[in-house]
C-alpha cells in the first residue's frame, strides 16, 4: 500500500509553502501493473521473492513522528505540519531499545533520527543526549530549519561534549535553489542553506543528503554541489558519498522490476548489501499503544513490513515484497545509512 493510500493520511494537510507544481524529481515509468508486489513468497511470474536476512543490527532508526514544518512534493512518508499518522516518539520508548541492544548484546554502532522533523519532537534532544551518554554514534537527519535553530545552546553542548559522535545530516534536494524549492516549496532554500553554514561554522560532524534529477548523472550532481558548498564556505566533501549522500528516486505506484533469487547472481549483489540486512526502525503508529518495529526507514505503514514490538522479533527475513525495495535498495543500490 503506497502511503498516500494509507487510512492514517486523511489528515495530512498542505503548508503554506508547500510547492504548487509537480516534483522535478517525479518517476518517469508506467504505472504499476496489477499482480506485481501483492505476494510474499512469490513474484508476479511465479519466481521465487528475494529475501533478507538481518545480519547484525548495526543502526537502529528512531521515526520521532511526521509532524514537519514542510510538505514536500513528494515525502515517501507523507510528513506536513498536520500529519500525525506517526506520532511523537518519546524518550522513555527510546530508552526502551537502546536497554534492549544492551541487555541483548546487539553490536549497534548508530541510532538514526529521522521524521518528519526530528527537531519538532519536544522529547527529542533527551532522546539524543541519551544515545550519545551510553556511546552510540548519533546521526540526525534534518532539513536544517527553524525547528533546530531553537536548540543551537544545547546543540553545541552536545557538539563540545561529543564530538563527531553526533552528525547531522542535512536534506538539500539539489544544488539550485530553483530546483530544491520546487519540491520543498518557496522560502525553504535561503533556511536550509543558513542551517548548514551555522552547523559548518560551529565544527559540527554535517553531512547533507540530495537528490538526482531523471537524467542528471552523479559526476554532474556532485560537481554542482562542489561549486555549492565552495561558494558559501561549507566544509562538506562533495566527492565523498559518505557526506554527499545522493539518492535514487522512489514512487510506488510507478513500475519496477520484482526482485527474485536469481537477482542476486544476475546484478552482481548480495543480500548483506541490502538496507534492511543491517538496520532496523521503530515507529508508534497513531492509535496503536505502542511503538513497533519496522524493516525499513522506507515503509513504515504497510504491515508486512511490520516485524513486532521488540528488536529480537525483528531478528528474521524480510521479504522484498515492496517497489522501494527493488527501485532504492537493489537496482539503486542506496542506503538511509551512509
Amino acid at each position: 500500500m503506497a502511503a498516500q493510500d494509507h487510512p492514517l493520511m486523511a489528515s495530512r494537510s498542505k503548508s503554506r509553502n508547500t510547492p504548487q507544481g509537480p516534483s522535478p524529481f517525479a518517476v518517469e515509468a508506467e504505472a504499476l501493473p496489477e499482480g506485481k508486489f501483492t505476494g510474499p513468497d512469490v513474484t508476479a511470474d511465479g519466481s521465487q521473492r528475494a529475501e533478507v536476512p538481518l545480519l547484525e543490527l548495526e543502526t537502529l532508526w528512531l521515526c520521532t513522528g511526521t509532524l514537519c514544518n514542510l510538505a514536500c512534493a513528494t515525502c515517501y512518508i507523507e510528513s506536513s505540519p498536520t500529519n500525525d499518522a506517526l506520532v511523537y516518539l518519546t524518550a522513555e520508548h527510546a530508552a526502551r531499545y537502546f536497554d534492549e541492544i544492551e541487555r541483548d548484546g546487539w553490536h549497534t554502532r548508530e541510532i538514526g533520527f529521522t521524521g518528519g522533523e526530528p527537531f519538532m519532537n519536544p522529547h527529542f534532544m533527551a532522546m539524543v543526549e541519551d544515545a550519545l551518554s551510553r556511546g552510540f554514534d548519533v546521526l540526525v537527519l534534518s532539513n536544517a530549519m527553524k525547528p533546530m535553530r531553537r536548540h543551537e545552546e544545547k546543540l553545541l553542548a552536545l557538539q563540545k561534549a561529543h564530538g563527531a559522535k553526533l552528525t547531522i545530516r542535512v536534506s538539500l534536494d539539489h544544488h539550485t535553489k530553483a530546483v530544491h524549492e520546487g519540491e520543498r516549496g518557496a522560502n525553504s532554500w535561503d533556511a536550509a542553506i543558513d542551517g548548514l553554514k551555522w552547523l559548518s561554522d560551529n565544527g559540527f560532524a554535517i553531512a547533507v543528503a540530495g537528490r538526482l534529477l531523471p537524467g542528471e548523472g552523479m559526476i554532474e550532481a556532485r560537481e554542482g554541489y562542489g561549486k555549492l558548498f565552495e561558494r558559501e564556505n561549507i566544509r562538506v566533501d562533495a566527492q565523498d558519498p559518505a557526506r554527499c549522500v545522493l539518492f535514487p528516486e522512489m514512487d510506488a505506484d510507478k513500475d519496477v522490476a520484482e526482485i527474485t533469487t536469481a537477482c542476486w547472481d544476475i546484478l552482481g549483489k548480495s543480500p548483506e548489501d541490502i538496507m534492511c540486512a543491517t538496520s532496523r526502525m521503530v515507529v508508534h503508529r497513531k492509535g496503536e499503544p505502542t511503538p513497533r518495529v519496522v524493516a525499513c526507514t522506507l515503509i513504515p505503514y504497510d504491515r508486512g513490513f511490520d516485524l513486532g514490538e521488540t528488536l529480537a522479533e525483528a531478528n528474521r527475513a524480510v521479504k522484498l515484497n515492496h517497489p522501494h525495495c527493488a527501485r532504492f535498495c537493489v537496482l539503486g543500490g542506496a542506503s538511509c545509512s551512509a
